[in-house]
């Protein structure tokens, strides 16, 4: 393993962020998951040297102008030793709304818990692993696919999770198989009261040709230990492939959740992104989708509501690089008291990329006059037979209208809260499993009813 070497970074890093990170990277590194693989030893060696050159991200990153990590320096973080294995549950998140039990997978501090987890319901032929069993039964599978899409280069918390990475979830669905159950990733941050403490999920989706299933990611806490996430996914979605991504992030707001997931979308291939964040106290979510085939489509869409001291960030980069591609972006949030928000939204048109349809709209809604959001949506077109539109409106609950409901009887608070509702719910009808949406908004409702 290379040597921890600080070099000048580009502006805008800071390398010597990295000391703290790659000191306990040398502690640890024997003791990771398929550490005696040469081509893993490999690319964790490219994470850890590309981190060690970048380091954290700063202000001076236009990609972080508006997320400050200098909390992250000032909290030591070091990395998670165990599963949580003395922490119980009495339930678990699920969108199933008879609480019966599907197949998924249950992660506690970045590590798989596998009394916690099933595969049932799962057609033959597919697996589910977590990463760590899967270099063993699966080994050319991640092999060929694990840092392929999400490569450290120019994405330093990129290069610090490929550094680190140790556990997460696998999925491989093979072509023309359809999963119909609702596939379930639980992640659940404890942390310990001694030190705050940060582990760095990875997680690879692959679907062959034809293929379909539903993922929901879930992202709770338990406790007020300090915790960072950093998680990675990688997804690969083959020809004619559908994959219907969810997500909702509930942790609490002592903890850090820094998300990366990268798509690569092949011809007719179908990638639908939507991603609901309620907690943290710290959070940015990164969506890259890449349309690397004609007639590709993908959808990336979420709702964020904050309040308190909480940040949010929502970062996107839709690449349409093959002729005939749809996109369509749908984002809408909710921001109160001191809370602040971000939206960064990128697509871009390759020359090649004729006949692009691609769509990005973000709304925001502020509710206090002390809230904030920064709004960036951007297009880079170099086709000319294109399609393409972004906007973004950032507004105040409609006088008129809480007027209009109040003459009817209705208090104050709960017509505010159908106002919201109904604001949310435009960028809540993107999801398209029932079951999937019905759950987020009962989310939504539990985030309002605690104001």
């Amino acid at each position: 393993m290379a040597t921890t070497t600080l070099t000048k970074a580009p502006r805008g890093y800071d390398p010597a962020a990295a000391k703290p990170f790659l000191e306990q990277f040398d502690r640890v590194k024997d003791g990771l998951p398929g550490a005696g693989l040469s081509w893993l030893n490999d690319l964790r060696s490219q994470g850890h040297d590309r981190f060690a050159a970048l380091g954290l991200p700063t202000v001076k990153n236009e990609s972080w102008r508006y997320t400050n990590l200098r909390a992250l320096d000032k909290l030591a973080f070091q990395p998670a030793t165990d599963a949580g294995e003395a922490v119980r549950f009495d339930v678990l998140p699920t969108v199933r709304a008879d609480g019966a039990t599907g197949p998924r997978l249950v992660f506690v501090d970045g590590r798989f818990r596998a009394e916690l987890s099933s595969t049932a319901g799962l057609p033959a032929g597919v697996e589910l692993l977590n990463l760590a069993d899967a270099l063993t039964r699966k080994p050319d599978l991640v092999a060929e696919h694990l840092g392929r899409i999400a490569a450290p280069d120019d994405q330093p918390l990129v290069a610090l999770n490929t550094a680190f990475l140790a556990d997460g979830p696998v999925l491989h669905v093979p072509r023309g198989v359809t999963v119909e159950e609702t596939i379930e990733l639980v992640f659940v941050s404890v942390g310990t009261e001694a030190q705050p403490t940060a582990f760095h999920p990875r997680g690879l989706i692959v679907a062959e040709a034809e293929s379909r299933a539903v993922i929901v990611e879930h992202h709770v806490g338990l406790g007020s230990c300090t915790t960072l996430s950093n998680g990675v996914t990688e997804v690969f979605v083959g020809a004619g492939a559908s994959i219907h991504h969810y997500k909702v992030q509930r942790e609490h707001t002592e903890a850090f959740h820094l998300s990366h997931t990268a798509a690569k979308v092949a011809g007719k291939g179908v990638y639908d992104n939507f991603i609901l964040t309620i907690g943290a106290k710290l959070s940015r979510n990164e969506v890259n989708s890449v349309l690397d085939g004609e007639e590709g489509d993908t959808h990336v869409s979420g709702a964020y509501m904050v309040r308190g001291g909480q940040h949010v960030d929502t970062t996107t980069f839709i690449d349409h690089a093959k002729p005939c591609c749809t996109s369509r972006e749908v984002y809408k949030g909710v921001i109160d008291d001191q809370a602040r928000a971000v939206f960064q939204g990128k697509i871009i048109v390759r020359p090649d990329a004729q006949k692009t349809d691609g769509y990005q709209q973000n709304r925001a809604l502020l509710l206090s006059d002390t809230a904030e959001i920064d709004a960036k949506p951007e297009l880079e077109i170099y086709a000319d037979d294109v399609k393409c539109s972004h906007g973004a409106t950032v507004g105040e609950l409609d006088d008129d209208q809480l007027f209009y409901l109040r003459a009817r009887g209705i208090d104050k608070d709960t017509a505010r809260g159908l106002l919201i509702g109904a604001f949310l719910s435009e960028a809540l009808e993107e999801i398209a499993e029932e079951s999937v949406r019905d759950a987020f908004q009962s989310y939504v409702a539990n985030w309002q009813n605690a104001r």
